[in-house]
Formats: C-alpha cells, structure tokens, sequence
C-alpha cells in the first residue's frame, strides 16, 4: 500500500484510480473500486483544509502518509481522504467516487438506497460505515484498507478543476476515469 501512496498529491491521486478500498467496520466488508479523486496539496493551496495551518479539525491531514484524514461537510457528509505527505507536511487525496464491488447489500442498508451507492465522497463514506472514529486510522490495517490495484486495461484517464471548493477551482487536481457512471459530477 505505501508505494501507492508515495509522492505528492497529484500524482498519488492518479495512482489511486482502480486502487480498491476495503472496509470491514461491523464486521460487514464492502469494498469499491477508486474511479474519482482530488488532490489538496496542502499549505500552498488555497482550497486545501491546511492552507491556513494546523488545527484540530485537520490535524489528520498532517499525519503519516497512507492514513485516513476524515472530515464532515456541511455537518452532514463524513468525507474520506488518504493523507500524502510526510508527516508534518499536509497533503491530501479526497476518494470523490468508488465503484461499489461487494458488501452492496450493506452498503444499501447503510444508505438507505440501492442507487448511487458510492458517486460522492459523502455517500461513499456511508457506504463503507466510514466516519470521525476512522479519523488518522491507518490504511494498510484493518477495519478499512486501501489496496493496490491498477486501473481497468484501457481505462481513460480525466483531469479537469476540483468540484465545490471557491478558492483553485480552476486547478486541474480532479482525476476520473472518462464515462464511468459512478462519476456524477462534470465528466468531460
């Protein structure tokens, strides 16, 4: 898992499209293919969560590469990224979208829905029973690992500007694979 995570954030949220995440909270697994990220490269980007320094809301993000930094929006949706730098240096990638690969059943317990499972960070992190708990939790151990896996053969990759930040909008740090449906926001 840590050569997946090594290098700056940009890179390693390319690197983590086709990588699966496996979450066994419960007691229940589910899992899901990573097929849309974002990058935040911490206190040189002013949409990142550490451009203004370290809090104890983003303390995560500071933390040792390859662990969990999860946060809440809007007080409503835990999101889910895996932190980048070294320890001491914030960088982050968000998981925007996963195509859900087992455990759907639970995962639509946990929405309460059987569509749209895992197409955004919030419904995502409720899919996989994600939440604060999980916060600096380290990725290559149980309940919720992130594995190395290449994206499909002949998968394409899109690059395009970060979704609901106000500031580096324009930075081209979101990574998708083209057409795959789970991506609901701008496919281009």
């Amino acid at each position: 898992m840590h050569e997946l995570v090594d290098g700056g954030a940009a890179d390693v949220a390319r690197r983590l499209l086709g990588s699966r995440i496996v979450s066994t909270v419960g007691g229940r697994e589910t899992s899901g293919l990573v097929v849309e990220t974002e990058a935040y490269l911490g206190r040189d980007d002013p949409a990142s969560h550490a451009f203004n320094g370290r809090t104890r809301r983003n303390d995560a993000m500071f933390g040792k590469r390859g662990t969990l930094y999860v946060y809440v929006s809007y007080g409503i949706h835990h999101c889910i990224n895996v932190v980048t730098g070294d320890e001491g240096d914030p960088g982050a990638v968000l998981i925007r979208a996963l195509e859900p690969v087992s455990g759907l059943d639970v995962m639509a317990e946990r929405r309460g829905r059987a569509t749209e499972l895992c197409s955004g960070p919030g419904r995502l992190a409720q899919a996989l029973g994600i939440s604060m708990r999980h916060n600096g939790h380290d990725l290559s151990q149980p309940p919720i690992r992130l594995l190395a896996d290449p994206a499909p053969a002949g998968a394409e990759v899109g690059v395009s500007g970060r979704i609901g930040v106000s500031r580096a909008a324009d930075r081209p740090l979101r990574f998708f694979l083209k057409g795959h449906p789970a991506v609901k926001a701008p496919r281009w």
